[in-house]
């Protein structure tokens, strides 16, 4: 749990020493509701109306059948070009090694 020190104004401070008392909760208590409540409208998500939904669905379509596949010798050859990276903290050799051998099987199997 973080601490953070700010100052308010007099009259805020009163309105919420009084909303946290009519909610019977401490100020601290009133405070994190009242922050988390407002960071979490920012992540609302809005219903597309049906109209727009099936145009970006075809829209994405459209971009997906214009970029065609990519043969083997294609993916080879960007394979072999890609610059090394060291793997993510969070990838164990296991992810690493099951991911190495589900590309090869892929390759194997086209």
């Amino acid at each position: 749990m973080s601490r953070l020190t700010v100052r308010l104004p007099e009259t805020l401070h009163h309105q919420l020493v009084r909303l946290a008392q009519s909610e019977g909760v401490s100020l601290n208590q009133y405070i994190v509701y009242a922050l988390t409540r407002q960071v979490t409208s920012a992540y609302t998500v809005d219903t597309l109306p049906e109209t727009t939904r099936d145009r970006q669905k075809e829209s994405f379509n459209t971009l997906l059948q214009n970029l065609g596949q990519a043969s083997s010798a294609e993916i080879e050859v960007v394979m072999a070009e890609r610059e090394p990276v060291e793997p993510e903290e969070s990838l164990t050799s296991e992810v690493i090694s099951r991911l190495q051998e589900h590309i090869s099987n892929k390759r194997l199997s086209s």
